[in-house]
Formats: structure tokens, sequence, C-alpha cells
């Protein structure tokens, strides 16, 4: 079963974000079934640090998807921002995340149920902000304008 909880973030962009009960982080007994799920099989390095726990990353990306969040605003509770975007990459192209979802979907139609009769699906597209290249940058200002020629009056006679 999933235990929804609320849980709040420091990002610029807070009073965006809803305050309603949802699910921002993985509980323990829903981590016990989803974790066998994200493990990717491959050989271990022999020097350097070890992997960063994969719970945390999987929360981290639970957070940027319920808040739209860039990965630059990745609170550092989660992990390094490279380290989560890594991890994600490799999740989808072994197709672990695809299973987790599942899994997920499942697991909701058990608690909550879904109407498999009718399904919809809903987005928007949204400009990225420019950030550093873009409106933030001070321009130079524009030339001015060349003064034009005196235009007889229309009034006026030769």
């Amino acid at each position: 079963m999933i235990f929804w909880q609320t849980m709040t973030t420091t990002q610029l962009h807070q009073d965006q974000i809803d305050d309603q009960p949802t699910l921002w982080e993985v509980s323990d007994e829903l981590w016990i079934r989803l974790a066998p799920l994200l493990v990717i099989e491959k050989p271990k390095k022999k020097s350097g640090r070890p992997a960063r726990d994969a719970r945390g990353i999987f929360n981290g990306l639970i957070w940027l998807a319920r808040t739209g969040s860039q990965w630059s605003q990745l609170p550092r509770r989660y992990g390094p921002k490279s380290t989560v975007h890594e991890r994600f990459c490799a999740w989808v192209e072994h197709e672990c995340l695809r299973s987790a979802w599942q899994l997920l979907v499942e697991e909701y139609d058990h608690v909550v149920g879904i109407d498999w009769e009718w399904l919809a699906a809903d987005g928007s597209m949204v400009k990225a902000p420019l950030g550093k290249r873009g409106a933030l940058v001070r321009r130079k200002p524009r030339a001015a304008t060349p003064p034009t020629e005196a235009k007889p009056d229309v009034n006026a006679r030769c």
C-alpha cells in the first residue's frame, strides 16, 4: 500500500506547488517492492566512490516530476543533479522505470481503482526559461534612431 504524505520544498517556485497530499517520497513498504526493479547488473569498478542510494535518487525523480522543475533546481538531499540524471538515463535505457511505473499503476489501481474503460492523457508544452543567455543578460541598448528630414507642411504653399 502506498502511504501518501505532504512535503514542502524550498525552491523558488514554492508558491506554484499545491499543498495537497501526494506521493513525494517512496514509503518503506513500497520501496521493498520497487528496489529489485531498479537494479542494473553491471561490473563494479574497483576504485572510486560507492554508488548513491537508489531510493534517494528515485525520490529525486518524483520531486522533479511533481514540481516540473529543471535538473538544476533539484535539492541536494537527493544527490548531485548529474548523478541523478545519469541514473535516470540508465534506468530508462534498461527499462527499469517502465517496470517501476507498471508496479505503481497496479498499486494505485489496487488502492484507489482505475476506470480502465475510459482513459485520457493531458499535458502541456512550455518554453523553457533562457537562463543566463536569455532575459537575465543585460543586452546592449539599441542605437538612437537617426533624425529624419523635415517634411514640408501639408498646408504650405511654394
